[in-house]
């Protein structure tokens, strides 16, 4: 166990003096290759640390070299890495959850760094951004991939993060225990950060090296599939968080396309006081009126909105935050 005590993080559960539990967490998809060099890096650097291996259907020999190496093995059936860690945040109890992925890339040496970065700033989640993320594999689409989402991010739902999708975090319990995962795949990370910026969660970034991975470990990242899943993940978050701005942005698109069929009709009635194109004209007035019952949703909807971040807040709120000055 860590030598850090912390306070009570949910009533009756722990005394008031008990010594801060780290887990390292390591959701995991054909890495045998790595996963055992992995464990080993993580117990050196966490020597207190109870590390766990979630296997995600792996069809090598993934969960026995992990059992070997001394990791905890547990089975997630629902393929996905969404499902892996909302079973990782139920399933295991810890103070500090430290979570990277089992193929090597991340420096397992810098997690004590990204723990006391968590616990001297006290934030509730410390994100390891990836330096050197575009010589992944030498794949380009990633690297593009990454630069644009996360413009999108910081455009649509704030510049809180820089680096959105990175697998390297450190996570409160109150963090862990308290976030209301929906997504399946690889969108988790994103669902994450959206998660602290609509909540205004505390959190940090640090650089952290980030590896090639062996040639023999394969990327489980589909570029086009998983990049079209991650683009329907952000709109899906941004008509659940910023409703009003996302019917908003529909309705304003479809007034100017009704503008853009009617001005003509409007020039020609003046100079001749005729409608030459009256199925036009009824198009353009359809189109109108939806765009304003689409504003009206949107506004509704974001009232709901809100009533539902205050009932995200509260139960995040419901976990006191780790006092680690004791």
């Amino acid at each position: 166990m860590s030598s850090v005590s912390v306070g009570t993080f949910n009533p009756g559960q722990r005394s008031e003096q008990a010594e801060a539990r780290i887990a390292v967490v390591l959701p995991c998809y054909n890495e045998a290759a790595t996963i055992a060099s992995v464990i080993d890096s993580f117990r050196k650097s966490l020597p207190d640390a109870t590390i766990y291996v979630f296997d995600n259907n792996s069809s090598d020999a993934t969960a026995n070299i992990a059992r070997r190496a001394g990791a905890i093995v547990r089975s997630e059936t629902r393929q996905g890495k969404g499902h892996v860690v909302r079973r990782i945040f139920a399933d295991v109890e810890a103070d500090i959850y430290v979570m990277a992925d089992g193929d090597g890339t991340y420096d397992a040496t810098l997690a004590p760094t990204l723990i006391e970065l968590m616990k001297r700033n006290h934030v509730d989640m410390v994100v390891g951004t990836r330096a050197g993320v575009t010589k992944d594999a030498g794949r380009g689409g990633h690297a593009f991939g990454n630069k644009i989402f996360n413009r999108l991010f910081s455009s649509m739902f704030g510049r809180q993060f820089t680096d959105i999708f990175s697998g390297y975090r450190v996570f409160s319990r109150r963090f862990a225990k308290s976030f209301p995962a929906v997504s399946g795949g690889f969108e988790i990370e994103t669902e994450m950060s959206v998660h602290s910026c609509q909540l205004g969660i505390p959190t940090l970034e640090r650089p952290t090296p980030y590896g090639v991975r062996p040639e023999d470990s394969a990327s489980k990242l589909r570029t086009f599939r998983d990049g079209f899943r991650i683009l329907g993940m952000f709109f899906m978050l941004a008509k659940e968080t910023r409703p009003a701005a996302f019917f908003g942005a529909i309705g304003m698109l479809l007034t100017l396309i009704a503008l853009g069929l009617s001005m003509p009709l409007v020039l020609t009635y003046l100079e001749t006081g005729l409608v030459p194109r009256l199925p036009t004209a009824i198009l353009s007035v359809g189109l109108i009126m939806v765009a304003t019952v689409t504003a009206v949703c949107g506004l509704i909807l974001d009232s709901l909105a809100r009533a539902r971040v205050e009932a995200k807040r509260s139960v995040f709120l419901s976990y006191p935050a780790a006092d680690w000055s004791k």
